[in-house]
């Protein structure tokens, strides 16, 4: 049985709205996300592009700041330059610089950073600057500093506030930094801050995971983003899993337990693993999941850019060649026409409020009719829901409860073979 309004809903796909509005994109504001590729040591589930300082080696136990300042620096202009077409005259809307740990670079290079950048392609008045930081790597007072040259935003690296999950998990920090760090915050006027939680940790029942989640709301965070450990390809925990992982009956009373427990104190699930408080979600994530365009800079980053097509890029991951070269290893590919539904839908589908039938063609420039078929099929199995909106651009897709369980099972349904077994049936 479809969901009020979903024949006439259904009957307007054949109309065709608005077939190519890519040009539309090339007019909004745009992110940045820079990478800082070191940290002191590399935890063991990470599968981030991140490196190991090491203090064994003369020269090596500290970030090369002005070398690494200078590629950056060089990696923005050449990509400015090169996409000087599509960028026209848009404006820097966020900035996300993460890692590894960017808290390693001083308040005097991250300000020369976004100065560069401001000079360089301009700010939106109120653009969002957010610094990831581990709680200990901050010397007290240092965020101060940080908000003193631009940094806006703050995503702090707790992950636990148990000491014994903290060492498993292989992070240098102990709860009580992570306390400190939050107070600095807020002395500082950084009251826009992120708390990073794991759960589904070796040996974590659901009590354990729920006093994280209570310690984390009592330092007032402004979001909390609460993800499950997963063993990830390549990573130390993946060839030597921990010993004693929570069930799968476990960690989903974890989730349950603890997104009650959010939700009682005042923060909204927006995302799959982030809840916040009204009006301070991420807008930086809120781009990448609304399909939006962003340049990345840094070694191993990332991009995604609309013009005529739509093109990703990405940067070599090496930091000792990315320094040498910033440019000679930086690649774009354009998107092909068949994986958009699959690249769009990877994106909206992870945010609770889903997207506007509009925001699909108009990001994608692709007709309605190019997901038809997988999206009623979704919506006969109670994956997706519909909500009508006053015109037919507006009416919204979102994932059920059910949907965002078995959100991986969703995706499929939008790769390009899938959907063309859906079009010959």
């Amino acid at each position: 049985m479809w969901p009020t309004g979903a024949a006439a809903w259904r009957a307007e796909y054949a109309r065709g709205f608005g077939m190519s509005q890519l040009q539309a994109q090339s007019s909004s504001p745009i992110g940045l996300y820079v990478h800082f590729p070191w940290c002191v040591s590399k935890c063991p589930y990470c599968d981030f592009n991140s490196h190991a300082l090491r203090e064994d080696i003369p020269g090596r136990d500290t970030v090369p700041e002005a070398t690494y300042l200078k590629a950056l620096q060089h990696d923005l202009l050449q990509q400015l330059e090169l996409q000087a077409k599509s960028l026209a005259d848009r404006k820097i809307a966020t900035i996300f610089m993460g890692g590894g740990t960017p808290s390693l670079f001083s308040p005097t290079a991250i300000g020369k950073l976004l100065e560069w950048v401001r000079s360089s392609i301009g700010f939106m008045p109120d653009v969002e600057i957010t610094l990831e930081a581990n709680p200990g790597m901050i010397e007290r007072g240092r965020f101060g500093e940080y908000a003193a040259v631009g940094v806006n935003r703050v995503s702090l690296g707790a992950q636990s506030f148990n000491a014994v999950a903290l060492r498993v998990l292989g992070r240098i920090h102990s709860p009580a930094e992570t306390l400190v760090a939050a107070n600095e915050l807020h002395a500082a006027g950084l009251d826009n801050f992120n708390i990073d939680l794991m759960y589904g940790l070796p040996a974590q029942d659901a009590a354990g995971a729920l006093y994280d989640v209570e310690t984390a709301i009592a330092l007032g965070p402004a979001q909390i983003s609460h993800y499950q450990l997963t063993l990830e390809p390549g990573t130390s925990f993946a060839g030597r899993p921990p010993a004693d992982l929570p069930s799968d009956d476990q960690t989903e009373r974890m989730l349950a337990l603890c997104g009650a427990r959010l939700t009682a104190a005042g923060y909204a699930q927006y995302e799959v693993s982030a809840w916040a408080r009204k009006g301070r979600a991420c807008a930086h994530n809120l781009n990448y999941w609304r399909f939006g365009d962003y340049l990345g800079i840094g070694a191993g980053a990332h991009g995604k850019l609309t013009g005529s097509a739509i093109w990703r890029s990405t940067q070599q991951r090496d930091p000792r060649r990315y320094q040498r070269d910033p440019i000679g290893g930086l690649i774009w590919q354009q998107i092909a026409t068949d994986q958009l539904p699959f690249e769009f839908m990877l994106n909206v589908l992870r945010l609770l409020e889903g997207f506007e039938r509009g925001l699909f063609e108009s990001r994608t420039g692709l007709p309605w009719s190019s997901v038809d078929a997988a999206v009623v099929s979704l919506l006969g199995r109670g994956l997706l829901a519909l909500t009508d909106g006053v015109e037919l651009a507006t009416t919204r897709i979102q994932p059920t409860v059910l949907g965002v369980r078995f959100l991986n099972e969703v995706l499929l349904e939008f790769l390009p073979e899938r959907a063309e077994s859906m079009h010959n049936g």
